[in-house]
């Protein structure tokens, strides 16, 4: 029988690590995502907000004043791209170099039918850093697979590479 014994200072540092990373996670909740435009009268385009997926009925859309909800029994299409650009106004002013660097944009649409039964589409940019996780946790809610626009957007929202 093997006993370990851990030092004083290791629950005590265990601890704050996870008080640490449950804060930091608190204020962070949902995917940090920007509507783009749509068919949804009542929101504007490039509204900032969180496309949040802890509810599970609804998809959330909460922005400043806005708090769009859409039900997963009636969403019935999640598609996500990736839009590339080359910075060239930057890469001439700065640096010849900046003219090869990529900046990926991670859209995500969202397909769905309203209260009237008609058909509404959402098209947001998500942050890159929460891409992944909402679209797993978009699959798991609605049931539906996403569908991927190529090869790049799908080793991307894979997580392969």
């Amino acid at each position: 029988m093997r006993v370990f014994v851990a030092s004083r200072a290791a629950p005590t540092l265990t601890w704050l690590a996870l008080v640490s990373a449950w804060t930091a996670m608190a204020g962070q909740e949902g995917g940090r995502a920007e509507y783009v435009g749509g068919t949804v009268a009542s929101l504007r385009a490039r509204l900032s907000g969180r496309i949040l997926t802890t509810d599970d009925r609804v998809m959330v859309f909460q922005a400043d004043r806005v708090r769009l909800e859409v039900p997963y029994e009636r969403i019935n299409m999640l598609e996500y791209g990736q839009q590339v650009s080359r910075r060239y106004a930057l890469g001439v002013i700065v640096s010849p170099m900046l003219l090869l660097s990529k900046k990926r944009r991670h859209f995500l649409t969202v397909g769905f039918r309203d209260e009237q039964d008609r058909q509404q589409a959402m098209v947001f940019r998500v942050d890159k850093e929460d891409i992944r996780a909402l679209l797993a946790a978009l699959e798991a809610r609605t049931g539906r697979r996403v569908e991927f626009q190529d090869a790049e957007a799908r080793k991307a929202g894979r997580g392969g590479g």
